[in-house]
């Protein structure tokens, strides 16, 4: 049973591990840490493993990265961003950026 439970355990760090990657790829420098998220497709889950564990992997992801990490599943994807407090600063940046990328749709069509 020991074997099993290492092997599990070693499975679950290298999800962790996988996750942490993929967060921190997903944030933007300018934001110094701010505004993280990850989308995961239902095809990205089936790949991972059950729901339950991608969850608390995905949680203790966020984590190491400082986050504090929230999760919900919406039409089979999950949805794994950071919850804390952002400073005014980079709030504001982030809406001028939102505005921007508005913007520049809008004068696309």
């Amino acid at each position: 049973m020991p074997v099993k439970d290492e092997l599990a355990r070693r499975r679950y760090e290298k999800l962790v591990d996988r996750l942490e990657s993929l967060m921190r790829a997903s944030l933007k420098p300018r934001y110094r840490g701010y505004h993280g998220q990850l989308i995961l497709s239902s095809g990205d889950l089936a790949e991972m493993g059950e729901l339950k564990d991608v969850r608390r992997a995905a949680r203790e992801a966020g984590r190491r990265l400082g986050w504090q990490p929230k999760t919900h599943v919406v039409d089979a994807r999950l949805f794994v961003y950071d919850d804390r407090e952002v400073p005014r600063e980079i709030s504001e940046l982030a809406a001028e950026d939102a505005a921007d990328a508005i913007d520049a749709e809008l004068r696309g069509h």
